[in-house]
Formats: structure tokens, C-alpha cells, sequence
């Protein structure tokens, strides 16, 4: 069965893509009217209203937001490379501290930029990697081969971060800044451009492939620093080396989408407790199900009240059961 894990996932990832493509309140795109509208841009035929209200629908809204949501869902993928790597099944990509990071550069684009967009997601990017870094600076400070001392860095990163954060919201105008502020939190696509899709999808491209090439390494560093080392596995520099490419997509992720919780700890779970612990098979198969996952609930997000509602609240709304019901199921191993 679990060789047939990776196929399925893949056709399951491109039918969901496909008839996420025809869902939203934009009722006029069909099958049939795509089919329609490529013919026309392929023939070089002039476009009927009706048609250029479609290409818009499907070029600078619906498109981005669902090349987005698949790359923040299989960026998430980092989660699985962390909880191998602290050996750990309840760690998330936030444990370093890239989340708080994130969300406190976000809100020094928001209310000392005036809530420029790109200063927004530039800063955010950047203070992702510095609180990672905050992290691992502490962790080589004072024992770098602990992962307990590791660890703790990242608490003390996500605390730090986590307190600016709060001092950026007390700072913010409570009228204009503030409720930005509080919504980029929370998570959305709602922002999303083709543009920063881009050049932001490369580098997660880049970066989600090679982590899901990395299972064998992730298998023996999930063993032990002692059982690494007798295999000839250059503990520290291979460690930094996936933590580092399981930083930056996460951080890549926050500048899509702001803060998306829980997919990061939840799928990778639920994916492990399907397919076994083997990271050859859990890491694609993580990136799979998280870019599925997370296509799904935007979808439901947009389409299901008037008012659009932040995704990352369906993610914790739908995640919370499912990981709950997995953990009653799987509470054997726990014992």
C-alpha cells in the first residue's frame, strides 16, 4: 500500500487543483468557458466581455491564490523535517521561533511603513530567519550537538519575538494598523499577487524538493547523534543544513499568506501515522497532503460566508478534531 502512497497523493494533488479552478463565487468560469477562453488566447481571437471577465478571475485572483496555497501547504513539509529531526512527532515549524520571527517583522511593516505591503513581507521574511538564527546562535553559544539546548534557544526566540510583537500591536493605530496587523496573523490569501507568487515560488520550489530528497538523512539523524556518527554522517553541519532549508520556506510561506497554523504539526502527524515513520516516503507525501489540505480549507474560506474569514482560522477549526481524533486512535504508541 504505501508504495502506492506518492501516485495517489499526486493525482489527488491535481484534481483538487482542477476543481479548485471552477470554485469561488465567480460562477462563470466552467469547464466548458475555460476550454473556450484558452482557444481564444491560443488562436489569438479577440475576447468577449464575458471572457475578459474570466481571464481576469482566473489570472489575477483565482490562479495565484491557488499556486500560493500549495506552496505554503507543501512548504509546511518543514514541520515533518523537524519532528525527525528533535525526534519528536508533536513539534512544529514554529519551535524555532520563525513564526513569532515573522510576525513580529510583519508588524514593523504594518506600523512603522504605514502598511506598506512589501516592507510587510520583506520584513517578515527577514525576521523569520533572524529569530531561527537567534536560535541556533544560542544553541552554539553554549552546546551545539544538544537538541535540548537547541530547543530551548527556539522557546526563548518564539518568547522574544512573541513580546515585540505584542509592544508592535500597542503601537498600532487601533483604526487602520491594528486591524491589519490582526488579520495578517491569523493567516490569509487574500492579498496574494501573481508577482510574489513568483518570486517567491522559485525558491520554495527549490527548497521543498530538496527537503523531500532528504529522507535518507532524516532517517539516520532521527536515530541519534551516536548512530549518525557511526555512519559516517556529519552530524552538526548535516543538522544545520535542514534546518536551515526548513527555515526558508516557512518564512517564504509567511510572506504569501502571514501566519497559517497547525498544518505544519497536524499533517505531517496524520501523515506518519498512514504511511510510517520512513522520511523517503513522509516527506513528499507531507508536502502532498499539506498543499491538499490547504487548498481545500481556502476554499471553503472563500466561498462558504460573504465575508471572507482569515484561513488560518479553518485550519485550527479543522485541524484541532482531526489531529485530537488521530492522537485517541494512534494512543497506543504513546504509552
Amino acid at each position: 500500500m504505501k508504495k502506492y502512497t506518492l501516485p495517489v497523493l499526486s493525482v489527488l494533488l491535481i484534481a483538487t487543483t482542477v476543481c479548485m479552478l471552477f470554485t469561488g463565487r465567480f460562477n462563470e468560469l466552467t469547464p466548458a468557458a475555460l476550454y473556450d477562453l484558452i482557444r481564444s488566447l491560443v488562436l489569438d481571437c479577440p475576447l468577449s466581455p464575458l471572457q475578459e471577465k474570466q481571464f481576469i478571475a482566473l489570472s489575477y485572483i483565482r490562479l495565484p491564490r491557488i499556486l500560493a496555497a500549495i506552496l505554503v501547504g507543501a512548504a509546511l513539509v518543514s514541520g515533518t523535517c523537524y519532528q525527525s529531526l528533535f525526534m519528536n512527532p508533536l513539534v512544529s515549524p514554529g519551535i524555532l521561533g520563525v513564526l513569532a520571527g515573522a510576525s513580529f517583522g510583519a508588524g514593523i511593516g504594518i506600523v512603522l511603513f504605514d502598511n506598506s505591503l512589501i516592507a510587510t513581507q520583506i520584513f517578515a521574511f527577514l525576521f523569520a530567519c533572524c529569530a531561527v538564527g537567534f536560535a541556533l546562535f544560542f544553541s552554539i553559544f553554549l552546546r551545539w550537538r544538544s537538541l535540548l539546548i537547541l530547543l530551548l534557544g527556539g522557546m526563548i526566540s518564539a518568547s522574544l519575538f512573541t513580546s515585540l510583537t505584542a509592544f508592535m500591536k500597542f503601537l498600532a493605530n487601533p483604526n487602520t494598523q491594528l486591524p491589519d496587523l490582526t488579520y495578517w496573523l491569523m493567516g490569509s490569501f487574500a492579498k496574494v499577487e501573481s508577482e510574489t507568487v513568483l518570486w517567491v515560488g522559485i525558491p520554495m520550489i527549490t527548497l521543498i524538493l530538496y527537503l523531500c530528497l532528504q529522507g535518507k538523512t532524516a532517517n539516520i539523524l532521527s536515530m541519534g547523534d551516536d548512530e549518525a556518527l557511526s555512519m559516517g554522517i556529519p552530524v552538526g553541519w548535516a543538522r544545520l543544513k535542514i534546518i536551515t532549508c526548513a527555515t526558508l520556506p516557512s518564512a517564504f510561506s509567511v510572506v504569501l499568506a502571514g501566519i497559517v497554523g497547525w498544518i505544519g504539526l497536524v499533517i505531517p502527524h496524520i501523515v506518519r501515522f498512514l504511511v510510517g515513520p520512513d522520511n523517503r516516503v513522509l516527506l513528499p507525501a507531507s508536502a502532498m497532503a499539506g498543499a491538499i489540505f490547504l487548498l481545500v480549507t481556502d476554499s471553503i474560506a472563500r466561498t462558504v460566508f460573504t465575508a471572507e474569514l482569515p484561513v488560518g482560522v479553518y485550519t485550527s477549526l479543522v485541524s484541532l478534531p482531526i489531529f485530537a481524533i488521530t492522537l485517541y486512535t494512534n494512543r497506543r504508541s504513546w504509552r
